[in-house]
């Protein structure tokens, strides 16, 4: 795709700073770093968001994140968890849309990363639930 940031960014024509690239995948710094070491992981092959993944692509990309956090983790001993994050379309705070994960390293509840879940518990009684997870179970292939 030839006005994608990320494709440019794999193919070099806009520089970056990586930390891991195979034949299918490339990591690479966020440039906000949120929190020190903030990266990114992208599939080399140009995917909008996951709804475009098959199961292989899937294993490919998401086989990598345990690799980079784990050598976060080994860069970083003072990292103390790691949020890994994607995001699937502008609702949900997608802003490239070209496929990536982000590996958030956290090292305090006091760094500038937030995630906050809302608690709708009370919205859905067993009944609902039972409803939603059914509706999803006969889409599963």
């Amino acid at each position: 795709m030839t006005d994608c940031i990320f494709c440019k960014i794999i193919n070099k024509e806009i520089p970056s700073y990586p930390v891991y690239e195979d034949e299918e995948v490339y990591a690479f710094l966020d440039m906000t770093q949120t929190t020190k070491g903030h990266t990114l992981l992208v599939p080399k092959k140009h995917v909008t968001d996951i709804f475009e993944y098959d199961a292989q692509l899937a294993e490919t990309v998401f086989s990598r994140v345990p690799k980079i956090a784990k050598a976060m983790e080994k860069a970083f001993p003072e990292m103390a968890g790691l949020n890994v994050v994607n995001n699937n379309r502008e609702v949900a705070y997608q802003s490239v849309f070209h496929s990536h994960v982000h590996l958030l390293p956290r090292y305090s509840k006091q760094d500038d990363f937030k995630m906050t879940f809302a608690d709708n518990s009370a919205m859905y009684p067993p009944e609902e639930m039972t409803k939603i997870a059914d509706a999803i179970n006969e889409q599963v292939n």
